[in-house]
């Protein structure tokens, strides 16, 4: 291939990825030479090879070998004194794969990964531990019993952290598997393209000869009957080859609305897993954790006692949210010079604060609590001191205590006008049985969720 050869065909690629990605991404590439089926660029830097060879090398392969047939790799790195360490992407080739069945050695990603998401930094609780033991057997790159692997759950619950540690584990334990992580928007805008340029061998030789698909929101694809019917025989395809398949969603396949019936009972026949809403523990678990990552960056910093108990119960919906909060805390704790205490916190997250607010009442939570065990409400809240009435009435303290905005007197007027002291006997008592009765602390957590659902 020949320098003006690479000229016009940057120019297919302006007019396919768009003049912002174009100069960002394509435009930096120097084209060196065409050796032994081997494209060599040179890049300004190593993250720019390795964003490129993520995200747009299967594309200038597709265009490269339309050209010239011989082509097979692509290999980008940086000129000169540069220090950067050469990346590659074979171009998926079912007439060079060996006799025996076994993929060429590549990594296609069509998405970029997230160098923190990992499964070292994915921190496990009760909410989410069948959901990331399903990735982790899934990420040995082994035979599994289960396929496709389906997760899925609100936003912020943490599927596309799993997706991304399931693609880098395979990238270290099977260097050898062709693994292709998108999005379903990315997997419906290649199959455009290629209707639109006539290249649909093409696309299904790229996505059919892959060993693990992994292919994030797919709910993105409801509505879109062309393309599910594609991704429908792409699913069987790789199912038939015993390929496995990995799926995210924000819900699970049966509750996808103009989701075609058969893609459901597809998406279905293999392992649906849940990510449920996190409870407290797991959000301090995250918190704790996040805490260690940014005094890496802010070493002098420390937080105070209290700041991310009061974090975890005040924002519990979304951990993108809560993350960022304490970034932002730490962020401004090193601007202003302050220490990170409950007041730093209240001042720096008030927004935040507000937003996540619980709009849960006391009477809401003393009628959830009497109907899960059973007993009136008058009961709960009168005089009465049987076991059957107390021990649910102090959990409905703890709950009011950690749920609302109430104080402790407040509270206790609620509950039939109780002294504050009470309160805060049965909060400590429900504190310390949550430690010691998995009863107890099973009901708080299906309590806690039906209030916060």
């Amino acid at each position: 291939m020949t320098q003006q050869e690479w000229g016009q065909l940057r120019q297919r690629l302006l007019k396919t990825v768009g003049q912002n990605n174009y100069t960002t991404w394509i435009e930096p590439l120097e084209f060196r030479e065409l050796r032994d089926g081997i494209a060599t660029f040179h890049v300004p830097t190593n993250f720019m090879g390795n964003y490129v060879s993520q995200n747009f090398s299967d594309l200038i392969l597709h265009e490269m070998k339309a050209e010239d047939d011989s082509v097979r790799r692509l290999s980008f790195s940086v000129p000169a004194n540069g220090h950067a360490r050469p990346s590659a992407v074979e171009a998926p080739s079912p007439a060079s794969a060996p006799v025996n069945g076994a993929s060429a050695q590549s990594a296609l990603s069509a998405a970029p990964l997230d160098k923190r998401f990992t499964f070292d930094s994915f921190v496990v609780g009760k909410p989410n531990e069948l959901a990331h033991a399903a990735a982790k057997r899934v990420a040995e790159g082994g035979p599994v019993t289960f396929n496709p692997l389906f997760l899925y759950g609100g936003v912020g619950l943490g599927k596309t952290h799993l997706m991304h540690a399931i693609a880098w584990e395979l990238q270290t334990r099977r260097p050898d598997l062709n693994v292709l992580y998108l999005s379903a928007e990315q997997f419906m805008y290649r199959f455009v393209q290629a209707l639109r340029d006539r290249k649909m061998m093409d696309f299904k030789s790229i996505f059919r000869s892959v060993d693990v698909l992994m292919v994030d929101d797919v709910q993105f694809i409801a509505g879109k009957d062309s393309t599910q019917e594609e991704f429908f025989h792409t699913f069987n395809a790789l199912v038939d080859q015993n390929k496995q398949i990995i799926i995210s969603a924000d819900r699970a396949p049966g509750e996808i609305k103009d989701l075609e019936d058969r893609v459901k009972s597809r998406l279905q026949c293999g392992l649906v897993v849940d990510l449920h809403p996190t409870d407290y523990e797991l959000r301090l678990g995250i918190l704790q954790s996040k805490v260690e990552q940014q005094q890496l960056v802010y070493p002098d910093l420390k937080v105070e006692a209290g700041v991310l108990e009061f974090l975890a119960h005040r924002i519990s919906t979304n951990v993108r949210v809560l993350e960022g909060a304490l970034t932002r805390l730490f962020a401004f704790a090193s601007l202003v010079g302050r220490k990170i205490d409950m007041d730093l916190t209240q001042d720096c997250l008030a927004d935040v604060l507000r937003a996540s607010e619980r709009k849960i009442t006391v009477e809401e939570i003393q009628r959830k609590v009497s109907e899960h065990y059973n007993i009136r409400l008058s009961d709960m809240i009168g005089p009465k001191r049987l076991r059957s009435y107390a021990r649910p009435r102090q959990v409905a303290m703890y709950l009011c205590k950690h749920m609302t905005a109430r104080s402790l007197p407040e509270i206790g007027r609620r509950f039939g006008g109780r002294d504050h002291t009470t309160v805060m006997h049965g909060v400590k008592r429900i504190e310390e049985l949550r430690q010691q009765d998995g009863q107890i602390a099973e009901d708080l957590e299906l309590l806690r969720r039906s209030l916060e659902a």
